[in-house]
């Protein structure tokens, strides 16, 4: 019941159908041991009375309530796979409001290809356990009890018999389980297989583009065989019980027939026990299918309560390291100011005691080798990540004092890599202000430089992203990026390496219209390129999470630091040639 109560939990609309297959499925169970005892009847009067009187009746009587149970098992396993179909949905819909809603820290943690199996796999068996287990459950567990009663009422022997068969069932039984223990690792290695199935070949195209390390196909080729070797084991460990139980159940008849072989002088009643022993043969084909039931209802009650207890683990952290928000709806200035702020990931720390400020209306540059801090403090910044101790600060208030809306409305961020839905290049701008006109959707676009893009096709603006015939350069995807940020037109402009791949066709006109974008606004620069950085207001260079230079781009050359060691490095870089050798 603890774990119907969690499975209800998700479909509170929906418990009714659970409670009505339990009664249906209860009925079936009392429909089916009635027509036995009806069928048995049958034969003591057909067999040991002679009395054909009744035999009609008794027959219709027991096809009536043997099929009355089959169609009761049919309806409770009907409601049950309704509720079943309603539970596998609300978990799944779960699931994508927690991933809308996750923090950016839990999508760095853990693999897109774990959290889309962890999410589908584990919604699809908790369906199975409701769908069949709530059937099932009423069934296996009743309709034993039901025909030990019925056994003791045709006969003390037959009962004895009955009884005998359940004790030696259960205790094979209890051998083919295997153990929670192994369950739990056979489950743990199925998920991570599934997971890393779905990494490698979503990696694929990557691995063939840029030569990647073969480092996921160990990690699946690892899976592969640890999930085969617990499969492999467990099938082992069950094949001789479950050879027992069969030749038990199956060849009870015989086994009963070799001791009373020796006895028949004795039996005074042949046709008793006739009638008895085919009372044995269908009790026992009874008992054989509610053990497999139960069997059945084990793995599908341990397969829920994994399912449950892997979605609501994965829930809780998509909770997790969430920026907390206020009420304010309003930035007095756009001063930042970064005050004692510590983060890390994991156990890797990236920022200790990191603190500077950064005037409102001016231009910045953050630069420094991978993983110095640079992105780290732009995701900050945003809100994409809860920091681990200090505050940071816009317009003197906290980001968390903070309404979510305001952050999203003052902050803009352009990614290197630009993000395109299959709508039209219209609707694709327009997503930035729901509230905004046409005349200014347009003139967006016009600002950006996109009036080239959408000239070259049929449709104009209208033209749709994704279908046939319509291809976008890297620098026209950016321009379109820049048109949806210039109708936001956000007073704080975060650029992680926006223009990291321009290409040349398009490094004038997006040049441009990056002056547009950043035209009275706070700007953060992140770039490699140091020469689309040299104008700036000022520059921070970063080391190990900690800011070791800033100033302007003259500034740092003259003090003849660690910057101007990189200008040096990027210069020599430039001037990099392939020789043309030709070998005679």
């Amino acid at each position: 019941m603890k774990l119907y109560n969690r499975l209800f939990h998700y479909v509170p609309d929906g418990k009714h159908n659970g409670y009505i297959a339990v009664i249906l499925s209860a009925i079936s169970a009392i429909s089916v041991m009635y027509g036995y005892l009806l069928l048995y009847r049958f034969l003591r009067n057909t067999i040991i009375d002679g009395d054909f009187s009744l035999a009609k009746t008794l027959s219709l009587k027991t096809v009536f309530f043997l099929t009355i149970g089959a169609l009761m098992y049919f309806l409770s396993s009907l409601f049950a796979h309704k509720l079943g179909f309603r539970l596998e949905t609300n978990l799944r819909k779960k699931g994508i409001d927690g991933l809308t809603n996750a923090s950016f820290r839990f999508f760095d943690l853990n693999p897109s290809g774990i959290i889309r199996k962890t999410i589908d796999d584990n919604a699809a068996k908790t369906h199975s356990a409701v769908a069949h287990m709530i059937p099932d459950n009423s069934q296996a567990f009743l309709v034993p009890v039901l025909a030990l009663v019925l056994a003791f009422y045709i006969s003390m022997w037959v009962g004895i018999v009955i009884l005998l068969l359940t004790a030696l069932g259960a205790l094979i039984f209890k051998k083919m389980r295997g153990g929670g223990e192994f369950m739990q690792q056979y489950q743990d290695s199925l998920q991570v297989l599934s997971g890393e199935t779905v990494g490698y070949v979503r990696g694929m195209q990557v691995i063939k583009i840029f030569r990647a390390n073969v480092e996921s196909f160990k990690n699946l080729y690892k899976a592969i065989k640890n999930n085969s070797k617990y499969a492999l084991d467990y099938a082992k460990s069950c094949k001789r019980p479950y050879i027992l139980y069969q030749w038990l159940f199956f060849g009870a008849i015989a086994i009963i027939v070799i001791p009373l072989s020796f006895l028949l002088h004795r039996i005074t009643e042949p046709r008793a026990l006739v009638v008895e022993l085919f009372m044995v043969l269908f009790l026992s084909g009874v008992m054989m299918i509610s053990f497999m039931r139960i069997m059945w209802a084990k793995t599908n009650m341990f397969n829920a309560q994994y399912a449950l207890d892997s979605l609501e683990t994965i829930y809780g952290e998509m909770q997790k390291d969430k920026l907390a928000y206020g009420k304010m709806d309003t930035m007095n200035h756009y001063n930042i100011d970064f005050d004692h702020v510590t983060f890390r990931y994991g156990d890797n720390k990236i920022f200790d005691n990191l603190s500077f400020q950064l005037e409102e209306g001016k231009i910045y540059a953050l630069v420094g080798h991978s993983g110095s801090g640079k992105s780290t403090i732009a995701k900050l910044l945003s809100g994409f990540y809860k920091i681990d101790a200090g505050e940071i600060k816009i317009g003197g208030r906290s980001l968390e004092d903070y309404t979510k809306e305001t952050l999203i409305n003052n902050i803009s961020f352009i990614f290197q890599e630009s993000k395109l839905f299959k709508k039209s290049i219209y609707d694709n701008v327009a997503l930035a202000n729901k509230t905004a006109s046409r005349e200014e959707v347009m003139e967006a676009i016009r600002l950006s430089g996109c009036d080239e893009i959408i000239n070259k096709f049929e449709e104009k603006e209208q033209t749709m992203i994704g279908s046939s015939g319509v291809y976008l350069s890297g620098g026209e995807k950016q321009r379109i990026n820049i048109a949806r940020a210039m109708l936001k037109n956000s007073k704080i402009l975060i650029m992680d390496e926006a223009n990291a791949s321009i290409d040349p066709d398009n490094e004038y006109e997006l040049q441009n219209a990056f002056k547009k974008l950043m035209k009275g606004k706070t700007v953060i620069m992140i770039a490699h390129r140091l020469s689309s950085i040299r104008s700036v207001d000022e520059i921070l260079l970063l080391e190990n999470g900690k800011i070791i230079e800033r100033g302007t781009d003259k500034e740092l050359v003259e003090k003849g630091g660690k910057y101007k060691e990189l200008v040096a490095l990027y210069d020599n870089a430039n001037e990099w040639r392939v020789q043309d050798e030709r070998v005679l």
